[in-house]
């Protein structure tokens, strides 16, 4: 660990912002999850509701930095695409 002051907190800060943007991003791929098990479902309500949290949880990471604004547009994308394919059948 660092000695000066100023560097010890600037390791906190990152450990802290570490943790706060792997929670967030582990929340997307649980969404991402729920919302591929719905379709395999058929239930298109909860589809759509689900589909909806998932495009929210993306932007708002986008709008954060936690993940770039084209990851966030291909996930959106890739996961609109099979939900379409699965619901399809």
């Amino acid at each position: 660990m660092a000695n000066i002051k100023s560097a010890k907190k600037r390791v906190l800060i990152a450990q802290r912002n570490t943790e706060r943007n792997t929670a967030f991003k582990t929340s997307i791929k649980t969404a991402i999850k729920k919302v591929l098990a719905a379709a395999a479902s058929e239930d298109k309500s909860q589809v759509n509701e689900l589909l909806s949290k998932v495009y929210q949880l993306c932007d708002k990471a986008a709008g954060k930095g936690i993940i770039h604004k084209n990851t966030a547009a291909r996930r959106k994308s890739r996961l609109t695409k099979a939900v379409s394919k699965l619901t399809a059948k």
